[in-house]
């Protein structure tokens, strides 16, 4: 079977592809204890440029943003100025990239976060989950309910956090918005219990992600921003009463501001088919995600179900995955032991299909 579709060129807004094979964003926790990426995240991203375009693992914009041990930030110069060293990397290999902006919101543990930093959230609605720490797993605080003023700060922070994105070199920024962080906790009600314009009724559910978006694409451009989601996701401790209707309305909002992709996790286990539901609501370009082979996603894309596809652990033990996937190669497994944390061994050590 030939992969033209998946090897045809698209134009994702301001971002032309030379492929529509993405590299989806995934957290490694590797960053230094000040945030910041390294020579290892340079090598990293570097061997996976053959990507029509790599979508960064999650960059928290503020300190209170942060959920995950050794996530890289992406909020002040210092950390822009690592990460343009990581997409200079990319472009000499002829490959662009996208940074993934994560607030975590009530996600987190102290043992994961810099000295005084918060925890927000919509309510002050616990996750019920453990996390990952240095000292194990640990339960999750009770966040504090946000103001209106640190909404508005928070949004500030994302469209910093975008404006030293572009700064750095990347080609645009994604939303997070699924995973059960800030922003999918804002839209669920089983997290947001508000009684002000930012909870009760799904408009005011749908607020601050879609002012949020509207701010970011102000600031660099809706054309160079994308949004992803999963609805009906329930990691995290997630949930809302009706995902379906609230996704629906999202993505009929979010049709305003014309982005660049929205980025859709189909998640089949929840019983809802969300790239019908992204076909039906949203009219812009879609990238769809979660275990596609190379065939089903040049089938997607050729039936017009989607128009590109996103393949995330594939990309770490198979750097060169567009490569393999047009030999038909084999695609080498990952080590499960060394997918978070750690040095080079389990992150750049992977060699490529010629090696």
């Amino acid at each position: 079977m030939t992969l033209d579709a998946l090897f045809s060129p698209i134009t994702l807004g301001a971002i032309e592809l030379p492929n529509r094979i993405i590299m989806a964003p995934m957290t490694r926790s590797r960053a230094t204890d000040d945030d910041l990426v390294t020579g290892l995240h340079v090598d990293y991203y570097r061997q996976r440029a053959s990507a029509g375009l790599i979508i960064s693992e999650g960059v928290h914009p503020s300190l209170d943003g942060k959920g995950y041990n050794r996530t890289p930030g992406l909020f002040l110069p210092e950390h822009a100025e690592a990460w343009s060293k990581v997409t200079a990397a990319v472009k000499s290999e002829g490959g662009q990239m996208v940074a993934q902006l994560m607030h975590c919101g009530r996600v987190g543990h102290p043992d994961n976060k810099a000295l005084g930093a918060r925890f927000l959230a919509p309510s002050a609605i616990a996750c019920k989950d453990k996390i990952f720490t240095p000292n194990g797993m640990q339960p999750m605080p009770k966040p504090e309910a946000m103001t209106l003023d640190e909404i508005k700060e928070v949004q500030a922070q994302y469209v910093n956090s975008a404006i030293l994105a572009i700064q750095a070199g990347f080609a645009g920024v994604e939303l997070h918005c699924t995973s059960g962080y800030l922003p999918a906790q804002f839209l669920s009600t089983g997290t947001n219990q508000r009684e002000d314009n930012y909870g009760g009724s799904l408009a005011n559910r749908l607020r601050f992600v879609l002012e949020t978006v509207a701010a970011i694409s102000l600031a660099v451009g809706h054309d160079r921003v994308g949004v992803r989601i999963c609805p009906a996701n329930p990691f995290n401790d997630l949930h809302d009463d009706d995902p379906k209707e609230t996704f629906a309305a999202l993505m009929q909002g979010l049709n305003y501001y014309n982005l660049a992709y929205l980025h859709v996790i189909r998640m089949n286990s929840t019983g809802l088919d969300s790239l019908a539901l992204a076909r039906e609501n949203f009219k812009g370009h879609v990238i769809a995600n979660d275990s596609y082979s190379a065939e089903e996603a040049n089938q997607a894309i050729a039936d017009g179900l989607v128009d590109a596809v996103s393949f995330g652990r594939p990309f770490i033990a198979n750097p060169d995955l567009p490569a393999r996937f047009q030999a038909g190669a084999e695609l080498a497994r990952i080590d499960m032991k060394t997918l978070y944390g750690g040095e080079a061994e389990g992150f750049t050590d992977y060699p490529p299909m010629s090696a």
